[in-house]
């Protein structure tokens, strides 16, 4: 039974699939994540993961983001949860084949938003799940919402709100670049990373780095700083990591010191 406050980890959809791909998942860089984690032995984990060239150009296609307008938008809604659940399901299959308990909870069963934001979060069974050992893994999804019908969680914004309310150790954030820059790194190959950061600081830097031309449908780069911005004023240390490498989720969760961002507070 554990009682550890939890560490949560954020695999990003860069990471876990190609994004120029459609649904294309890099089926080799989950296994060596399943791997990593088994061999971190962490004692209280959550898993958080992005929906990369799964979730993202469903959801754009149909317009799930924006809410419901038309009628026929349901079977789109439909269609972007399901492409979620495969991928989801190739992670636990990775997590499993690796000996590690892990549980999928499905955020659209019971996660509620209001404009996008989250309004209603029955943590009931993830609560169990962590006092029994379980790994709990979940990830972002296409969500019923009282006023828009049904919108997009970003994977970003479930880590933060789970961070606060589980009053969390610390958040991992992979990614497929070594930190966060004060400029994309894949277009301007002379950016510069951010070594470590304060919640003033990173705040500067979202307002710089304003949106990413991608079609990541929560927002690219800034939006995702934007999410992770109430955990960091709720005084949980984070770190940007590059998950793409060896090793690095297994350094970055037993805290040994890597390449990355490191963001705290004060």
């Amino acid at each position: 039974m554990s009682a550890a406050k939890p560490i949560i980890l954020k695999l990003g959809g860069s990471v876990i699939t190609d994004k120029d791909g459609e649904l294309a998942a890099k089926t080799e860089d989950i296994n060596r994540i399943a791997e990593e984690i088994k061999r971190s032995n962490t004692e209280s984990l959550i898993i958080v993961h992005g929906g990369g060239s799964f979730g993202h150009p469903t959801a754009k296609k149909y317009g799930i983001k924006e809410g419901m307008k038309t009628p026929e938008q349901k079977l789109g809604y439909a269609e972007t949860h399901h492409v979620m659940t495969v991928l989801n399901g190739l992670i636990m299959d990775a997590l499993v084949w690796h000996e590690i308990p892990s549980l999928s909870i499905t955020p659209s069963s019971c996660v509620l938003t209001d404009n996008g934001r989250i309004s209603h979060f029955d943590e009931t069974v993830l609560q169990k799940c962590l006092e029994m050992g379980f790994v709990p893994v979940l990830y972002g999804d296409a969500v019923l919402d009282n006023k828009l019908g049904f919108t997009v969680l970003s994977g970003d914004q479930l880590v933060a709100y789970l961070a606060v309310k589980l009053k969390a150790e610390k958040i991992v954030i992979g990614v497929d670049t070594d930190g966060l820059y004060e400029a994309d790194p894949k277009v301007d190959k002379t950016a510069k990373p951010y070594l470590k950061l304060n919640l003033e600081q990173l705040k500067k830097v979202q307002a710089k780095i304003g949106k990413a031309q991608t079609i990541d449908v929560t927002g690219g780069m800034a939006g995702k700083i934007a999410e992770l911005i109430p955990a960091v004023e709720a005084g949980i240390p984070m770190q940007i990591i590059n998950a793409t490498r060896n090793l690095r989720v297994q350094r970055g969760l037993t805290g040994e010191r890597i390449e990355g961002t490191i963001i705290e507070k004060a």
